[in-house]
């Protein structure tokens, strides 16, 4: 009898991913440069843990909640072992490390991203995102082209009220794979390839119009907070944003019209299954009517901010959530949220809040926002001119990130850092903005969006179809952003 073990059965060697080694060695190899007189140790750590985390995250060698934990652990004996900025002869100590790594769990823009997480919930809890979808699409009628605009019409209504990208596509896209089924068409035709790219992008383009849409918005908001003092109230983000997302949806439609032609102008069949799912759905519910009635009163206290009322947006969302979870009257209770919430997404945002206000904290943000500066010229262009170099970098370097959270908490501190060293009079808090719009350009590979992955996981279009689009789709948009930076927005007093 052989007893000798199957290659199956042998112990196999453990591997670290290469992406973490590479971390690692980046983060060893800014720690073992020479001190520039102008940065403090800390400053230095900092930077190392930013390299590192920078790395990780593009090369996805671990997932984004364990680099979380990596991240906080690195603060903590990094950080913890550096002297003082104030006192050279004293380290901060661990207990100040790592009180400096969860700094960014107490920040109003975590709570606001919970909060718009509990609402997602809720509407995915009692079905309201699909009522309104499938009402929305019921109304628009059964020809390629009035499906295409009822589907952005369906994102534009569910990034106001549903305050989650990811949410918001998981809810549509069954919908929408049930109209291609409806259309009787081949699952890789061009209408359902054309559909669900329209879903994908038209998503990132909502990202921007609304500053609810998507959490990296809500951590711009807290870097505002944070470094300059101000921030930017939901309605004027809705003011400035909101009339670029709207052409840009025109520019969708037409580009997926163009490049990926309808095989029929009509859709036998569609609204019928449309009707028929929604009249399988029956009359709305209590908890349906009590969610739509407390979302309505939310967006008029996101409006109405500074105007009417003294309250921010993370206040009245808290106001409104206590109304949802209320004995009776409520429309959830804590068993039925607590498996909803994306509790990674929590832990990655408020590491990321940490990350970015331990670069300022440390001086390593002002010193790498001066090198920049200094090494670049952009102290000699005006401000058109440094918003049209950051941007394109930013749509640049959103390639190899996955995740337009990750990407704002590792570069829009260091960006805001070269905003407040740039001289002359422009509105930094505007440019911040302007350079929060810019993250959510995720439209040219599927893996820099969640949504996107959504919609690829439906297997009705290819990396390449998707790819086209969106480089005409980003390059569209940036050219757009000029236009309105330079005219909209420049009137606005936002440059």
């Amino acid at each position: 009898m052989n007893d000798t073990p199957s290659p199956a059965t042998l112990p196999q060697p453990v591997r670290f991913p290469p992406g973490l080694i590479v971390a690692v060695l980046a983060m060893l190899i800014v720690l073992l440069l020479p001190l520039p007189a102008a940065l403090p140790v800390a400053g230095q750590r900092m930077l190392a843990i930013l390299a590192f985390a920078v790395t990780v995250w593009v090369t996805e060698a671990v997932s984004y909640e364990a680099s979380a934990i990596m991240i906080t652990s690195l603060m903590a004996l990094l950080i913890g072992t550096a002297p003082t900025l104030q006192d050279p002869a004293q380290t901060y100590g661990s207990s100040a490390g790592i009180s400096m790594a969860l700094n960014g769990f107490s920040n109003p823009a975590l709570a606001l991203v919970v909060g718009a997480l509990f609402i997602a919930a809720a509407m995915t809890h009692t079905g309201l995102d699909r009522r309104i979808a499938l009402l929305t699409l019921s109304k628009v009628g059964a020809s390629t082209r009035r499906i295409l605009f009822g589907a952005m019409l369906v994102i534009i209504l569910l990034s106001l009220l549903v305050p989650s990208a990811t949410a918001r596509s998981a809810c549509v896209v069954p919908i929408m794979v049930g109209v291609i089924a409806a259309f009787g068409v081949a699952q890789r035709s061009n209408i359902a390839a054309g559909l669900m790219i329209i879903v994908a992008h038209g998503t990132s383009i909502w990202n921007v119009g609304i500053q609810t849409a998507a959490a990296q918005n809500l951590l711009t908001v807290g870097f505002m907070d944070k470094m300059l003092g101000q921030r930017v109230s939901w309605i004027d983000w809705l003011i400035a944003g909101a009339p670029w997302a709207l052409i840009m949806s025109l520019v969708l439609i037409f580009l997926v019209l163009k490049m990926l032609p309808p095989e029929s102008d009509s859709v036998p069949g569609g609204m019928a299954a449309v009707n028929q799912s929604l009249a399988d759905l029956g009359p709305m519910s209590g908890a349906q009517k009590r969610l739509a009635s407390v979302s309505l009163l939310l967006l008029l206290a996101w409006a109405s901010e500074g105007r009417l009322h003294a309250f921010d947006t993370t206040s009245t969302t808290y106001a409104g959530l206590v109304i949802l979870l209320l004995p009776r009257f409520g429309v959830m209770t804590w068993k039925d949220l607590q498996a909803r919430i994306p509790w990674g997404t929590v832990i990655v945002f408020g590491v990321g809040i940490s990350l970015g206000t331990a670069l300022l904290t440390t001086q390593a943000g002002q010193w790498l926002g001066a090198q920049v500066v200094a090494h670049t010229g952009l102290d000699s262009l005006g401000p058109l001119g440094v918003f049209a170099i950051l941007s394109a970098f930013l749509i640049l370097i959103h390639l190899g990130f996955a995740s337009a959270t990750a990407l704002t908490s590792a570069l829009l501190p260091i960006l805001m850092a070269v905003l407040l060293t740039l001289p002359g009079d422009f509105s930094r808090i505007g440019m911040t903005m302007l350079l929060g719009f810019v993250v959510s350009f995720g439209f040219i590979l599927p893996i820099n969006a969640p949504q996107n992955m959504v919609c690829l996981g439906t297997d009705t279009f290819t990396p390449k179809q998707f790819a086209r689009v969106g480089i005409v789709v980003t390059l569209v948009g940036y050219v757009l952003l000029m236009v309105f930076a330079s005219t909209y927005w420049n009137w606005l007093g936002w440059i």
